[in-house]
């Protein structure tokens, strides 16, 4: 390695850093408040503080410099019901903004293998 090299970026800073992460965001929550299966999951949320959790989260997941300091998932899903087939229409529309956002193909399949790993935590289990 010679001392020419330019630093390897990370997910985030490659995606565009906090603009593309907020963007990414805005554009997720639309998409889940425009599907009748999931919108009702947000009535009672104070949307705000929902997408600047999301924010640190997706940060985090792409080694940005925000880190989720939320509840813990399991917690903050606990008793809502989620099924299986609900979780993976979250998914499918948080990759699908990701595509629309021209995201790299590696960091979406990064992101799918984070959502994969947190299922269990959010899929109701004792509901």
């Amino acid at each position: 390695m010679t001392g020419t090299e330019a630093p390897t970026l990370s997910a985030y800073e490659r995606i565009g850093g906090a603009p593309a992460v907020t963007e990414t965001v805005e554009r997720f929550y639309r998409r889940l408040l425009d599907d009748p299966e999931l919108s009702g999951f947000f009535a009672d949320t104070d949307l705000a503080i929902l997408k600047r959790h999301q924010v640190a989260l997706i940060s985090q997941v792409l080694d940005g410099p925000k880190s989720y300091e939320g509840r813990e998932l399991a917690e903050a899903h606990r008793g809502m019901g989620i099924t299986a087939g609900q979780f993976e229409a979250v998914g499918a529309h948080l990759v699908a903004v990701l595509n629309e956002l021209e995201v790299p193909q590696d960091i979406i399949e990064a992101v799918v293998k984070v959502l994969a790993s947190v299922a269990p935590d959010v899929i109701g289990t004792d509901d």
